[in-house]
């Protein structure tokens, strides 16, 4: 019998004896009437010939038709407890069946149902013909404890292709998480065409030279100009925001102001306070020139940009960054100092909170709410901002007893791209983060009440990527701790046990060896 090792945890699990072998001669039957069902069946068949060679049919689910030696995927009779991400699954020697309510449901209840399978079922390459599909009978009953999993990338320090995108979001969809926050622009890096401002692309996409001082052998994205960068054209971000959306993936642009902005500042120095001019940044830093807060020009360049983003990105949120924001050059400059005059406000620090809440006004009059790094509470927080709470929890906690929604992403636990041991690592910006660390974290502080308790929308691990060159480096810095993140985003607090899940993880492993996912091997010591 397959081992049964399910990550994330789901939330009930009984075993009832005996097995289910899926063969050839196996249907998918999808209720008829039902596009998500058919969705999820649809992948379910792809992902099943990928790994087996099993070309299974889909069906439609009909009155008289038989569900014996079939995997049946309804909305039908499904448990309005489980709510639109939940799942009901039903293995017995004859049949499988998921229900759910909605389709993000129907597609989880998929993800596992390819957990309970041996993990050959994830290689790519058809050549387990030999291997017998065998499902062990059980009963589950799952849904996640938070709406917001979620994990970040930053293709502004160095570009990842359209391809390792969607590569990424494929391990991504293994362990059920839901939101892809997408770092779009920073100093280094301005990787989103947008056709009102080619500029931006034509000069802040590129940069002389990595900067990083990493291996030249790591790095692929040149011009024939040899600058290093690169960018997604509109083309680009629609098949990346489509391709996530087909997998109950919501990508969350983010789009940095009122710092990190040399990259667009080095395309339009004149929205800068000194007018420049500028270079894209080479390296890292904190860089004192940022957008002109005095300077009209400046929102309505932002507000032009970002009617573009919201035509590409159908998420409710657009992250603003808002984070490392200094302020020398708004103390020194006229049209600064005469904005915190006119709008009666007391220093620069409200003039940020200013400059936020602006960009939200109009980001609210197109239908979406702005989230950012727990810098824009300083001076005061925009009136329905969200924050995502990177500097400990303090922000979280200050934002939620306020009534704003937080993700939680504190440096302690989720910042992925910290060293994973010491020792023999590659290099990495700094920190120690080990596995077990992340997955002890509980995002829900004690000291909220119980109705600001329900402002923690859920949990972020990021990866900045500094010392991420390209998406092999990626892999090896996201797992097998994403994996742990992922069973506290989705699993009940009172559910998650380590030496559980450190058991359940050395199997899981197989799968993503199978996926040919770059993890990095669990260290002795760590079994």
């Amino acid at each position: 019998m397959n081992q049964i090792a399910i990550v994330p945890k789901p939330v009930m699990l009984e075993t009832t004896g005996g097995d289910f072998t899926i063969t050839a001669k196996t249907k998918i039957l999808v209720e008829n009437d039902s596009s998500d069902a058919a969705g999820a069946g649809k992948y379910l068949a792809g992902m099943f010939y990928r790994g087996t060679g099993l070309n299974l049919p889909v069906g439609r689910l009909t009155g008289g038709i038989s569900t014996r030696d079939a995997i049946v995927l309804t909305t039908k009779g499904a448990d309005a407890r489980l709510g639109s991400e939940g799942y009901r699954l039903n293995v017995t020697d004859d049949s499988i069946s998921i229900v759910a309510q909605e389709g993000a449901g129907l597609f989880y209840g998929v993800q596992t149902l390819l957990q309970l399978l041996p993990p050959q079922v994830f290689s790519q390459d058809h050549t387990n013909k030999r291997i017998s599909w065998t499902v062990p009978c059980v009963q589950i009953e799952d849904k996640p404890r938070f709406r917001w999993r979620g994990l970040h990338i930053d293709p502004a320090r160095h570009f990842q292709k359209k391809e390792d995108v969607l590569r990424f979001i494929d391990t991504m969809v293994l362990h059920k998480f839901n939101v892809l926050h997408f770092h779009l622009t920073d100093d280094q890096g301005w990787r989103i065409e947008i056709k009102q401002y080619p500029k931006l692309t034509e000069v802040g996409a590129w940069r002389k030279e990595d900067g990083f001082g990493l291996d030249p052998k790591a790095l692929s994205f040149f011009d024939e100009k040899g600058r290093y960068g690169g960018f997604y054209t509109q083309k680009d971000i629609q098949e990346i925001v489509a391709y996530a959306a087909a997998r109950y993936i919501t990508v969350v642009p983010e789009i940095e102001m009122p710092g990190h902005a040399l990259a667009a500042l080095a395309a339009f120095p004149e929205l800068s306070c000194t007018v420049g001019p500028f270079e894209v940044a080479c390296g890292g830093g904190i860089f004192k020139d940022v957008y002109c807060a005095g300077n009209d020009q400046v929102f309505e360049f932002l507000d032009n940009v970002l009617a573009e983003v919201i035509e590409l990105f159908p998420s409710k949120y657009i992250h603003v960054g808002g984070d490392e924001c200094p302020k020398d050059r708004w103390k020194n400059c006229p049209k600064c100092r005469q904005r915190i005059k006119d709008e009666g406000l007391k220093d620069e620090h409200e003039l940020q909170s200013w400059f936020i809440s602006r960009i939200e006004r109009f980001l609210n009059s197109k239908g979406k709410t702005i989230i950012g790094w727990d810098e824009i509470l300083e001076g005061g927080l925009a009136p329905n901002a969200a924050v995502m709470s990177w500097r400990g929890m303090s922000g979280g906690i200050a934002a939620a007893k306020a009534g704003h929604d937080v993700v939680m992403t504190p440096t302690s636990h989720c910042y992925l791209d910290y060293y994973q041991a010491k020792g023999n690592e590659p290099k990495a910006i700094g920190g120690f983060l080990p596995i077990e660390t992340v997955y002890s974290l509980e995002p829900v502080p004690e000291e909220l009440t119980e109705d600001q308790k329900k402002h923690i929308l859920g949990v972020q691990g990021n990866l900045w990527s500094e010392y991420i060159p390209n998406l092999s480096h990626l892999e090896y810095m996201a797992y097998p701790r994403a994996c742990a993140l992922s069973e506290v985003a989705w699993t009940p607090a009172e559910k998650r046990d380590w030496n559980d899940f450190e058991s359940r993880l050395i199997h899981h492993l197989t799968r993503l060896s199978e996926r040919g996912v770059n993890y990095r091997p669990l260290s002795v010591g760590e079994k």
